[in-house]
C-alpha cells in the first residue's frame, strides 16, 4: 500500500474554486495536483467571458490566491470594479494559473473520467480509508492516465451539464433535435454570435440572472436592430425574485440587474409570458414552432431561436465507485442542503459553510464550488473559497481552524413578492409600498436599503432568512 503521506492532493478543476484550493493547500504545506479539462485555466468561464458577474473585486479574490500572487509583483484590481468573466480569467486566474507555484502543478486538457479507491469498489469496506485514491484522467491525445492521490477536491463545476427545456428535468420532443437553433447559458449575442440572433425572433427560457443576462443583451441588440423580437418565459410563473435586493442589494450588480429586467419588462421592450411550459418543438420554414401551455391553455409560438437559462447540475458519474451521500431533491450533501434548497429559499445568502457541512461518507473526498450545490443556483465564488480554506485546514490536521468561520456574506435583499410590476417586497422604486404591506420578515420598508435588514437576526442564527419558510 502507497505512503498516504508521500501523496499529493487531487483538485479537480482549474476554475476561480480550484485554484483557491491549490492556493491553500500549498499554503498548508501539502501537495497538490490540478486537473483542467480545457486547455487553459478558467476554461468554461471562457464560454461566458462576454457576462459581467454580480459581484466587485473584492469578492471574487481568494486571500491564500492572493497571497502567492503579490509575491510576484502582483498587483489587486480596483476593489469595487465588477469584472466580466474575460477580466476575472485575464486578471486573475491566468496569472494565478502561470505562478510557478501552481503552474507545474497543473495538468491541463487532462479530463478526469473517473473517481475511486485503489482496489475498492464501492462495495469494498476492509481497510477502505488507508486505501488511496485512484484518479483517472485522459489527456489531450485520449490517452488514459492514472494517478493516486490522498485526498480529492472535486471543484469540477456545474457548466457543461445545463438543464434542459422540460419541466420535468428531461428534454421535450423536439429539443434534441433541433439542437442546431437552441443555445444553452448566456450566448454572446452582441459579440461572436451577433448574427445569429440580429434580426430574429427569439424566445429566452428561464426564470434566473443567466435568463435575465440573455435577455438584456437581445434588447441591446434590437437597440441596434430593431426588427430582433424577444420573448421571455418563465417556466413556474412569475420573476419576483430576479429584482435581487434592489438598491439594496450589498452585490451591486446582481441588483442592478434585476431592476433592469423589470423596467425592460414594464416598458414593453421584451414579452413576459408566464407561467409558459414548452411541450414540443418542431422544425418550421427557417425556424422553430414552439408548442406550449400558458397558464394550462395550449399555445403555439413561431421562433427563430431558443435560448434555454434554466440552470444546470453536477456531473456525478465519475464519482459512481465512491460513498456519497446526496440530498434527494438539490444533490448536494444532507447538511448543506436545507441551508440553499431554492424550494425553501429565496435569499442569495446562505450561512458560512466548510468541512463539517461538505463531509462525504468517503473520508477526505469533498466536492466544493458551484458542484457542492447541485442543483441549487445561490452559489458565491467568496463561499467557495471559505469551502476550500476549511476543507485544507481539515487535511492538514488543524481541525479547530476547518471549524471556524472566516466569511462575512453580503446581503442579497431578495424576497418573495406578489408581482414584479407592482408589489415589490421591501420598497423597490417600482412601486413603494404601504407601511401595513406585510412584507419579507414583517412589515415592507420603505427605504431600499433598509430591505429585509430585520432578518439578519434569524441569519446570523443560522436560519432562513427573508423570504425563506423553515
Amino acid at each position: 500500500m502507497a505512503n498516504m503521506d508521500t501523496l499529493p492532493v487531487a483538485v479537480i478543476g482549474a476554475g476561480p474554486v480550484g485554484l483557491a484550493a491549490a492556493a491553500h493547500l500549498l499554503a498548508r504545506g501539502l501537495e497538490p495536483v490540478i486537473f483542467e479539462r480545457g486547455d487553459a485555466a478558467g476554461a468554461t468561464i471562457a464560454d461566458w467571458a462576454h457576462v459581467r458577474i454580480f459581484s466587485p473585486w473584492e469578492y471574487n479574490i481568494d486571500a491564500a490566491a492572493r497571497g502567492l500572487l503579490e509575491s510576484v509583483g502582483w498587483s489587486m484590481p480596483q476593489p469595487d470594479h465588477i469584472p466580466t468573466g474575460g477580466e476575472l480569467i485575464r486578471d486573475y486566474l491566468a496569472p494565478l494559473a502561470a505562478h510557478p507555484s501552481i503552474a507545474p502543478r497543473l495538468q491541463l486538457k487532462a479530463e478526469v473520467v473517473s473517481v475511486s479507491r485503489k482496489d475498492h469498489s464501492r462495495l469494498g469496506s476492509d481497510d477502505r480509508e488507508d486505501a488511496p485514491f485512484v484518479i483517472v484522467w485522459r489527456d489531450g491525445n485520449g490517452r488514459r492516465n492514472t494517478m493516486l492521490a490522498r485526498a480529492v477536491i472535486d471543484a469540477s463545476g456545474t457548466w457543461i451539464r445545463p438543464n434542459p427545456i422540460g419541466l420535468d428535468g428531461l428534454p421535450v420532443e423536439g429539443e434534441v433535435e433541433n439542437a442546431d437553433r437552441i443555445a444553452y447559458g448566456i450566448p454572446d449575442v452582441l459579440g461572436a454570435q451577433r448574427d445569429r440572433y440580429a434580426g430574429c425572433h427569439t424566445l429566452v427560457v428561464g426564470a434566473g440572472h443567466s435568463a435575465i443576462n440573455a435577455a438584456l443583451d437581445l434588447m441591446a441588440l434590437r437597440d441596434e436592430k430593431p426588427d430582433t423580437r424577444i420573448t421571455w418565459a418563465t417556466r413556474a410563473g412569475g420573476v419576483e425574485r430576479l429584482l435581487g435586493g434592489g438598491l439594496g442589494d450589498e452585490l451591486p450588480g446582481r441588483g442592478r440587474l434585476g431592476l433592469r429586467a423589470a423596467e425592460a419588462i414594464r416598458s414593453g421592450h421584451v414579452t413576459l409570458r408566464s407561467p409558459f411550459a414548452v411541450r414540443r418543438i418542431e422544425a418550421s420554414a427557417g425556424g422553430l414552432s414552439v408548442e406550449a401551455e400558458e397558464n394550462g391553455r395550449p399555445v403555439t409560438l413561431d421562433v427563430d431561436r431558443i435560448v434555454v437559462a434554466t440552470g444546470f447540475r453536477p456531473d456525478l458519474s465519475i464519482l459512481g465507485e465512491l460513498r456519497l451521500s446526496l440530498d434527494p431533491v438539490v444533490e448536494t450533501t444532507p447538511k448543506l442542503a436545507p441551508l440553499i434548497d431554492p424550494n425553501l429559499h429565496s435569499c442569495g445568502t446562505v450561512r458560512p459553510h466548510g468541512v463539517v457541512e461538505l463531509a462525504h461518507p468517503e473520508k477526505d473526498f469533498y466536492i466544493v464550488g458551484m458542484k457542492s450545490y447541485g442543483r441549487a443556483p445561490t452559489f458565491l465564488m467568496t463561499t467557495g473559497y471559505e469551502q476550500v480554506r476549511s476543507i485544507v485546514a481539515e487535511l492538514a490536521g488543524d481541525h479547530a481552524a476547518a471549524r471556524e468561520v472566516r466569511l462575512k456574506l453580503p446581503e442579497t435583499g431578495v424576497c418573495k413578492t406578489g408581482s414584479v410590476l407592482g408589489d415589490a417586497c421591501c420598497g423597490s422604486p417600482l412601486k413603494t409600498p404601504e407601511p401595513a404591506t406585510s412584507g419579507c420578515g414583517g412589515p415592507s420598508k420603505v427605504d431600499v436599503t433598509a430591505c429585509c435588514a430585520a432578518d439578519a437576526t434569524a441569519k446570523s442564527a443560522g436560519a432562513g432568512g427573508c423570504g425563506c419558510r423553515r
